[in-house]
C-alpha cells in the first residue's frame, strides 16, 4: 500500500530543494542543474536526490561534490521550510538523464530532416 504522506513529503522536498539550490553560491554547483527525482526512505531518515546537468555527467558529478560540501546548509534550510519531526539525511547522486534526453531529441530531429 503506497504511503501518501511519503509521496506528499517527497514532492514538498523536491520543490524546496530546487529553491534552496538557487541560493547556493558554490562555483562547483551548476546554476542549470535539475532535480530529476527525490526518493525518501520508508522511515524518512534518508533522502536520495538525483541531480542532472545540461552540460553532461562530468558537470553533474562536480555539482554533486559542491552539494555534498553544502549538505549541512541545505539540510538546515530544508528543515526550516518543511515541517517534519526529523530532517532526513541528504544523499546526492549524479544522473545523466537530461543529457540522454537531449541526445534522443537530436536523433529524432535528424530523422525528421
Amino acid at each position: 500500500m503506497p504511503s501518501y504522506k511519503n509521496q506528499r513529503l517527497t514532492e514538498d522536498i523536491h520543490r524546496e530543494l530546487s529553491d534552496i539550490f538557487r541560493g547556493i553560491k558554490d562555483p562547483r554547483v551548476d546554476p542549470l542543474i535539475s532535480i530529476v527525482r527525490v526518493d525518501l526512505s520508508g522511515d524518512r531518515s534518508v533522502c536520495r536526490v538525483y541531480v542532472s546537468s545540461v552540460e553532461g555527467l562530468p558537470r553533474a558529478k562536480e555539482t554533486v561534490e559542491g552539494l555534498k560540501s553544502a549538505a549541512g546548509y541545505v539540510r538546515r534550510e530544508l528543515g526550516l521550510r518543511v515541517q517534519m519531526r526529523h530532517t532526513p539525511e541528504l544523499r546526492f547522486v549524479a544522473d545523466d538523464s537530461i543529457e540522454h534526453s537531449a541526445q534522443i531529441a537530436k536523433k529524432l530531429s535528424d530523422l525528421l530532416d
